[in-house]
């Protein structure tokens, strides 16, 4: 199996030496190497995808298909920019491009699944092919240069047709290339897999995902500076790592001693038949911080769902909630316990435990500080592209 040195993981691929004797991994794991934009990454992983499933011969087509299958979840449930964004405020990336395109033709909700996402390309495909073939003119055979050196011939890069027949020569008389090209045009374009290589990467398909998903992740993150967590927020994430149930108890303490009225509605909340939900998305934040939870109508959670409500009025009625929740664990010994058993789990921001949920705060001051440490995550995730409620005080 391929090993990761952990000091030189991102730098070169491990892999053992029946494998180091055959073929050239130190090409293999320069295909990431120098990207200008996000889609090497997508390239590569959909290769291996596609290799795990045993398929030998392909196309380009189907290839992009499956990244636009692997960046769906990040762009579209968490709004994610794969490369950044332009100057002018425009998508950098094409393979982002692609998903939005996507999202324009289709009824697709964020979550979709692989099987909704790929039916939902063959349908739109016409329209979706100009986005499609331009992901298509440099990726795959740039992503075979580390390759080249092994070779005193200059490569053509400016010529799809040449290019396409040297990669063959070089495959056929230097090295051994984990894929070659066939002669049909864009995305109709053969992609021919290496046995060998197939082999490889099926016997190491879980460590060579891994090693992408971290070159992957490093690069997301220096394009996404304001986003938390984003390490989460490659793939759809489990519900059951959210953590509710001890926010959820304390609350229902303190509906036991005083009224507590939605932030959305003023209606007062009523004690089991209500939902505990972020006023920031978890989506974004990728948390379930006690300072960013609230008890909120059911029946309106689902329209809310990933969307920022409108800072005012709303904020002041959610803090004015949590200064409730704050002085009752303060005066309240059994809420009290019940808010040390959110620790574990909803208690991890230092400004909170420091500041926010110290003894001896006023209203002014509680105020303030959860102000000034939640309003720059809102706006992180305004400038995101996270949409506005459009719920309305009646």
């Amino acid at each position: 199996m391929a090993e990761f040195d952990s000091t030189q993981i991102g730098h070169s691929l491990h892999i053992n030496g029946e494998y180091h004797n055959t073929l050239d991994i130190e090409g293999f794991s320069q295909m990431m190497k120098d990207p200008s934009y996000c889609y090497k990454f997508y390239w590569l992983e959909a290769i291996v995808d596609i290799v795990s499933e045993g398929i030998q011969d392909t196309n380009f087509d189907a290839i992009i298909d499956e990244m636009i299958c692997n960046a769906w979840y990040s762009v579209r449930e968490f709004h994610i920019h794969l490369s950044g964004m332009q100057a002018d405020g425009l998508v950098r990336d094409g393979l982002e491009r692609a998903v939005l395109k996507l999202t324009e033709l289709s009824n697709l909700p964020a979550n979709a699944s692989k099987v909704e996402i790929k039916n939902a390309i063959r349908e739109h495909n016409a329209d979706l092919k100009l986005a499609k073939e331009q992901l298509t003119n440099m990726v795959p055979s740039r992503a075979l240069a580390g390759f080249f050196s092994k070779s005193a011939e200059e490569v053509p890069w400016g010529s799809i047709r040449r290019l396409t027949e040297y990669i063959r020569r070089i495959d056929s008389t230097v090295i051994r290339l984990p894929y070659t090209f066939g002669d049909s045009s864009k995305l109709k374009k053969e992609v021919h897999f290496n046995s060998d290589w197939m082999r490889m990467i099926q016997d190491n398909t879980v460590n060579i995902l891994g090693w992408i998903q971290y070159e992957k992740v490093k690069w997301l993150q220096n394009n996404n500076p304001e986003v938390p967590g984003l390490i989460y927020k490659l793939a759809p994430m489990d519900e059951k790592m959210r953590k509710l149930n001890n926010v959820r108890k304390l609350w229902e303490g303190i509906l036991d001693v005083r009224e507590v009225r939605d932030v959305f509605t003023g209606n007062p909340i009523v004690s089991k038949q209500y939902d505990v939900d972020h006023f920031i998305p978890w989506s974004f934040v990728m948390n379930d911080e006690l300072w960013n939870l609230m008890p909120m109508d059911s029946s309106l959670n689902s329209s809310k769902s990933n969307k920022l409500p409108k800072w005012d009025p709303f904020f002041i009625v959610f803090a004015e909630n949590q200064f409730g929740m704050y002085k009752l664990i303060h005066e309240k010994e059994e809420l009290h316990k019940r808010f040390e058993a959110c620790y574990r789990d909803n208690l991890h921001s230092i400004w909170a435990g420091q500041e926010l949920y110290r003894p001896g705060n006023t209203k002014e001051e509680f105020y303030n500080i959860l102000q000034k440490n939640m309003q720059p995550v809102y706006d992180s995730a305004r400038r995101q592209g996270y949409e506005i409620w459009n719920y309305q005080l009646l």
